[in-house]
């Protein structure tokens, strides 16, 4: 039997948002198998989403590598997949069409656009409307690509809420890749004082740093949450989302694990991208922008918490 392949690199957020996309996919394709082509980071996490048959790790070696590139090819071979859906749409997997998964039929951002439309001018629209229509374009019913469901990565996190908060709380994620420092709102530490001073023990206020954040997270005087002393998987991240009261994050994954699962909260934009292009927004996660983050006040960004919590 042919199998259908996805590939979805990363990052996180990203992942996040192909979710009601793949469930469209494995929907239409219910007699085939589903099969994900990702990066080690997230194998274990979506080899646990309902919508996968199977996890394919890519190590993104370089091009050059010529040994690992013919061994992937090698492997990708075995499953005989007869259409890709590229979701990540990089000079990667345009270099993976061309000679790692071949004679197969595509779908990518290329194939999605119409005619006389340049790619550079499709990519400006927001992530959600690029996969619904590179979805539609494949004959797919869009039905989840922008209504995602994050209910299957929802664990009990009972034991850590009694370690750390008992109740309600407020998350925040004020770390980012080093790749990306315009990301960073550079006042967390001022923010969580004011937060202490004004809301005194009534939402504990918690950090869930990743594995190269966790002293920096200690410098910030809040709850930093650990589990067994380690940082949390991403199943407990995402528990831990849906958990909180109130979120307040930097453009990152988290920031896309909190507006799909409809939470209050916040997310801090400079000029690096928009939250319209992201697809980030909705009725209770908002966001707040500014051309250098270091201009968007920690009274700014504290009103609007107090405003929406009250």
């Amino acid at each position: 039997m042919s199998n259908i392949l996805i590939i979805k690199h990363g990052s996180l957020g990203d992942l996040i948002q192909a979710n009601g996309a793949i469930k469209d996919i494995k929907n239409f394709y219910q007699n085939r198998k589903v099969f994900l082509l990702t990066t080690q980071p997230y194998a274990i996490f979506m080899s646990e989403c309902p919508y996968i048959d199977g996890v394919i790790i890519d190590k993104r070696l370089p091009r050059w590598n010529l040994f690992y590139l013919n061994n992937l090819k090698k492997n990708l071979k075995k499953y005989n997949f007869t259409k890709v859906f590229d979701l990540q749409n990089s000079g990667r997997t345009k270099f993976y069409k061309r000679f790692i998964i071949t004679n197969t039929e595509w779908s990518s951002s290329e194939s999605s656009l119409e005619m006389n439309q340049k790619k550079k001018d499709f990519d400006k629209e927001p992530v959600l409307d690029r996969m619904e229509i590179q979805l539609k374009k494949s004959g797919i019913k869009t039905e989840f690509v922008k209504n995602i469901d994050l209910s299957w990565a929802i664990s009990d996190i009972s034991r850590l809420k009694k370690q750390y908060a008992n109740n309600e709380y407020i998350l925040l994620f004020p770390f980012c890749s080093k790749k990306h420092p315009k990301k960073k709102w550079p006042f967390f530490k001022e923010l969580i004082l004011k937060l202490k001073q004004d809301f005194k023990n009534r939402y504990p206020i918690l950090l869930a740093p990743g594995p190269n954040e966790i002293e920096l997270a200690n410098e910030l005087n809040a709850k930093v949450v650990l589990d067994n002393n380690e940082p949390v998987d991403i199943k407990i991240l995402v528990s831990l989302i849906n958990n909180a009261k109130f979120i307040v994050t930097n453009d990152t994954g988290p920031a896309h694990i909190a507006s799909h699962l409809d939470k209050k909260g916040i997310v801090l934009f400079g000029s690096h991208t928009t939250a319209r292009k992201v697809s980030i927004e909705n009725f209770n996660f908002k966001a707040l922008s500014a051309n250098d983050l270091k201009e968007l006040s920690v009274d700014e960004v504290f009103n609007v918490i107090k405003s929406r919590l009250n």
